[in-house]
């Protein structure tokens, strides 16, 4: 088995509703997003013969994920009300509406699936909320 391995990360706000702890309360992360591809065989014709992929289409692809969730304010979806939402806009504070929990875990997966429908061979995404602790997805 062959595999690629690439780190990223972004800066965003988040809170957790229905959640009783500080994380309840809004704030933030340098996340630190790890994305790993694995194949059984190495491409066999072209620019890319002899590789899984070439590093610099993985990073990439890893870094536009992240970038569009970087200075952001993750918000679970139906979580905060409209007029919530309008005044923030209104101030100019960029907002990503997320139809999940914004976990760890739930952040793992997405990159996870964004990653693989954009055909990469995704193996595992790891997600660091701190330099200590991450959530794991595999595939």
């Amino acid at each position: 088995m062959y595999g690629l391995k690439t780190e990223s990360c972004f800066d965003s706000a988040h809170f957790l509703a229905d959640y009783y702890g500080k994380c309840e309360n809004l704030h933030g992360h340098r996340w630190k997003v790890v994305a790993y591809l694995e194949q059984e065989e190495l491409q066999t014709e072209g620019t890319m013969k002899g590789m899984v992929l070439d590093f610099g289409e993985f990073k990439r692809a890893v870094r536009d994920l992240t970038e569009s969730f970087d200075h952001t304010f993750l918000v679970e979806e139906g979580t905060l009300s409209a007029a919530t939402l309008e005044c923030l806009a209104a101030e100019g504070f960029s907002v990503k509406i997320l139809p999940f929990r914004t976990t760890a875990e739930n952040l793992a997966r997405h990159f996870f699936d964004t990653l693989s429908e954009k055909g990469l061979p995704v193996s595992q995404i790891d997600v660091y909320e701190t330099p200590n602790n991450c959530a794991i997805y595999r595939g």
